[in-house]
């Protein structure tokens, strides 16, 4: 895990960093309470040397490492996510996909509380009312290559220099968007 420097997404590491935090940065602007969004990453270098039309008009620049996230349609309502990830299925042009969710979680000092038998309509209102609780919007990316990052920002924390970064941050996620690669 690591921080974002205070430079922001021009100074990550990987291209892959820079696409999720670029991607954290325009659901940051957008305010909290918002829902899922999907993302295709495209290869830059490809979309302007394909597409040098649409390239300039979203102000590409000549980083041939980078990767452009194009926000797809909206996702249905009221389907749950990995259904929905479920029936997706990505052209050969889309190097990975990424999704920004928002969801409440605990401490894992707060996990031994966890009342057993719960289902899942019961388990979020436990913890939706739980003191301990953390609002976070969390930013997933995959290539179709197999690399994956992950940004989370918490709520009470709303700052580019307090996003955390990683792989591993948020397992489950990122199996479910490698898995619309798999055909």
């Amino acid at each position: 895990m690591s921080n974002v420097s205070p430079s922001g997404p021009a100074m990550a590491a990987s291209p892959l960093t820079r696409a999720v935090l670029e991607i954290d940065e325009y659901a940051a602007g957008l305010g909290w309470d918002q829902p899922a969004r999907l993302f295709a990453l495209v290869d830059t270098a490809r979309l302007r040397a394909k597409e040098p039309a649409l390239a300039s008009q979203l102000g590409l620049g000549d980083d041939a490492t980078a990767y452009t996230p194009i926000e797809q349609d909206k996702l249905p309502r009221g389907k749950p996510l990995d259904e929905f990830l479920g029936t997706i299925a990505w052209p050969a042009g889309v190097a990975g996909c990424a999704m920004t969710v928002e969801r409440l979680m605990l401490p894992p000092s707060a996990e031994a509380q966890v009342p057993q038998g719960l289902n899942e309509k019961q388990l979020a209102k436990w913890v939706a009312a739980h003191p301990d609780r953390q609002e976070v919007r969390m930013t997933v990316a995959v290539l179709r290559g197999g690399a994956r990052e992950a940004a989370i920002r918490l709520r009470e924390k709303d700052t580019a220099t307090e996003v955390l970064t990683g792989p591993d941050l948020v397992p489950g996620l990122a199996e479910a968007l490698a898995a619309t690669f798999e055909s």
